[in-house]
């Protein structure tokens, strides 16, 4: 098998929000030359802004497919990301926040998994971030590692030898470092959308905690903010 077919046989799932941190990791396994298959959710956010921005995003780049799974994941409560009668904080408090959503990520994860395991991809990008972020705990590294490593016992693929990795290659980066990363790699921030209360147009509050973070990042990164404000 030559080069190029080996390249060509490269694929991977790649988790797309259609926020700025799932933006870069999308461009960033472009750029690493896997076929990619993104995947995003309407799991009953708020914002249903940021899945236009995904389809954008994922056209743009030319994904080889870009699914959208809806969960019924909001329904289950317990975040202010899907119950509308808790508010978005809007200041920074102390501990996990109220916009943590129970298990969001292990559900993504298994659904990336599983789409990894049907066509065959051996590689699966999140964008978490363990550094600018607000605390949720399935956004550490520990977290990754045990989540890879129940994969690679749970999988026809991977007991057969065909073992998984999940890449996150934004875990350890502020969030200025992400955007210069980004910015590099040909990222245009003004198509996604980051905040948790976007409104119809993908227009950010300004004031969330995600809004909060970006606006820092772009600040730190010496760089333009082209996010649209409300």
């Amino acid at each position: 098998m030559n080069n190029v077919q080996q390249t060509q046989q490269k694929k991977a799932v790649v988790l797309l929000s259609g926020g700025l941190d799932s933006s870069t990791c999308l461009a960033i396994a472009k750029s690493e030359g896997y076929e990619i298959y993104a995947l995003s959710f309407d799991y009953g956010q708020r914002s249903h802004s940021e899945l236009q921005a995904a389809r954008v995003l994922a056209e743009r780049v030319g994904v080889v497919q870009h699914s959208v799974i809806p969960l019924g994941i909001g329904a289950l409560g317990g975040s202010a990301l899907t119950d509308a009668k808790m508010d978005v904080p809007e200041q920074e408090s102390a501990g996990i926040p109220v916009t943590y959503v129970p298990a969001r990520n292990t559900v993504f994860l298994s659904y990336a998994l599983a789409l990894a395991e049907a066509v065959h991809a051996q590689t699966i990008f999140i964008g978490v971030n363990a550094r600018d972020y607000s605390g949720y705990p399935d956004c550490r590294p520990e977290f990754i590692a045990a989540f890879e490593a129940m994969a690679n016992l749970a999988t026809k693929a991977a007991v057969e030898g065909a073992a998984l990795r999940i890449e996150v290659p934004l875990i350890h980066l502020s969030k200025a470092e992400i955007i210069t990363r980004g910015i590099a790699l040909g990222v245009d921030y003004s198509l996604t959308v980051s905040c948790y209360q976007a409104d119809a147009q993908g227009r950010a509050c300004g004031r969330c905690d995600s809004c909060r973070f970006r606006v820092k990042g772009f600040a730190e990164a010496g760089v333009a903010d082209p996010t649209h404000y409300s």
